[in-house]
This record gives C-alpha cells, sequence and structure tokens, in this order.
C-alpha cells in the first residue's frame, strides 16, 4: 500500500522480510534512547506482535527510500474497549542517521491518510518529554497536547515524562 513518489519515497506493509530490520531499528531506540519506555531489547516474537498483529484495521509500514528500508510507522489500537475502535495510536521510528530529511513528516502524512481511509477519527501520539524532534513533529502537523504524565518512567537513572498529542482526523 502507498505509492512511490518522485524523490524514491514509499510505504510498504510490512511483512516479516522487514521484521529484523524492524527489530534492529526499534532495539537501537531501547538500548540508547529515552524514545522507548522498553529497557530490554525485545526479540523477534515481541516485535512480532507489535508490528504484525493480524488485524486490518492495525497496521504497519516500512518507509522505503529508493528501496531502502528508513524507518517504520504504525498505527495501532489505542486502548482495547470498543468505544476506542475509532481512535489509534501511531508511532514512528527512523533509522539512526535518517533524521532531519524530512520522512518523519512525510511518514506522519501517509498514515493520517491511511487512518483517514479506515475510518479513524482520533490520532494519538505518545513521546517522551525529553524527545524535542518528535514534540516538534507532531506540533507542526497540527498535533495538540493534550496530556502530561510527570516522572512515568524511569530509565539510565533519570524519572521520565510523557506527553501526549491528538488530533481530530
Amino acid at each position: 500500500m502507498g505509492g512511490i513518489a518522485a524523490n524514491g519515497l514509499s510505504f510498504m506493509e510490512i511483512g516479516e522480510e522487514h521484521l529484523a530490520e524492524v527489530v534492529d531499528i526499534y532495539n537501537y531506540y531501547v538500548l540508547n534512547t529515552t524514545v522507548s519506555f522498553h529497557t530490554v531489547p525485545l526479540d523477534s516474537a515481541s516485535m512480532r506482535e507489535s508490528v504484525l498483529s493480524g488485524d486490518p484495521r492495525f497496521k504497519s509500514y516500512a518507509i522505503l527510500q529508493d528501496g531502502e528500508m528508513q524507518g517504520y510507522v504504525l498505527i495501532a489500537r489505542h486502548k482495547n474497549k470498543q468505544a476506542y475502535d475509532t481512535s489509534g495510536e501511531i508511532s514512528i521510528y527512523l533509522r539512526p542517521g535518517s533524521g532531519g530529511q524530512g520522512l518523519g513528516g512525510k511518514a506522519l502524512s501517509f498514515i493520517e491518510e491511511r487512518a483517514s481511509e479506515l475510518d479513524f477519527h482520533v490520532l494519538v501520539a505518545t513521546v517522551c518529554s525529553d524527545n524535542e524532534p518528535s514534540r516538534r513533529l507532531f506540533t507542526r502537523h497540527g498535533y495538540e497536547q493534550s496530556a502530561l504524565f510527570k516522572e512515568i518512567g524511569n530509565k539510565f537513572g533519570r524519572w521520565l515524562d510523557i506527553a501526549s498529542y491528538q488530533k481530530i482526523i
């Protein structure tokens, strides 16, 4: 799903063939940053559960630049209760070194379009307050901060806040 743009950017639904790269990208953030609140790297089985849900509405997509994976974007279940079925939680993870090229904004636009096609009403993104690039990305694209949870996680010996951003699409 998704077309190839003039600049060689495309989005492809994640399959088994992408799983090892997805694990590598995500585990970089686990081991080196506060972007993920996991403290132990995920294995392929755990990552498979996250990105290959089997639900036709909650999908993950590889971000490809000239055929090479630069990251992934996903829309996941926000809460597992029926009244939330029109809300989705979105995440974007870029390969280290791929930031600053506009890929995050293009991935966000792509996943918003997919969410609209799938009749989502609200998208939510939750980011560590330390993650200034993600906070700027979401606010630049019309997301409003809707929550702030102080000292909700502890990683690398530090208490960390998370902020939730939402957009009605």
